[in-house]
């Protein structure tokens, strides 16, 4: 099974015959050219971020929590979020409603 998908790129001539140089001049294949320069593109615009000893360390505990099943799913904190606003919600609708008779 292919593990590479092909793309077809349209050139301008003029960077075509840059490409084809440097391809030649550096020995490499066309396919090797394009990924190293959407290497440099991607690295560009998003920088590889190496965290600080206390943030690798937090990581480090997350994952490990993690395999030992100790995390909620995006969709449980959700559910939890809402129940708990929509508590404090009424309690605060029946004070004001409390409040609002005792000053009549």
């Amino acid at each position: 099974m292919r593990t590479t998908k092909t793309l077809t790129v349209s050139l301008p001539p003029a960077m075509l015959v840059e490409f084809e140089f440097i391809k030649k001049s550096e020995k490499r294949t066309g396919s090797e050219l394009v990924r190293e320069a959407l290497r440099q593109y991607f690295y560009s615009k998003f920088p590889v971020y190496t965290p600080t000893k206390a943030e690798a360390k937090a990581i480090k505990k997350g994952r490990e929590e993690i395999k030992r099943g100790e995390y909620v799913t995006l969709d449980e904190l959700i559910h939890e979020l809402d129940s708990r606003r929509n508590k404090a919600g009424k309690k605060r609708h029946r004070k004001a409603s409390l409040k609002g008779s005792a000053k009549n």
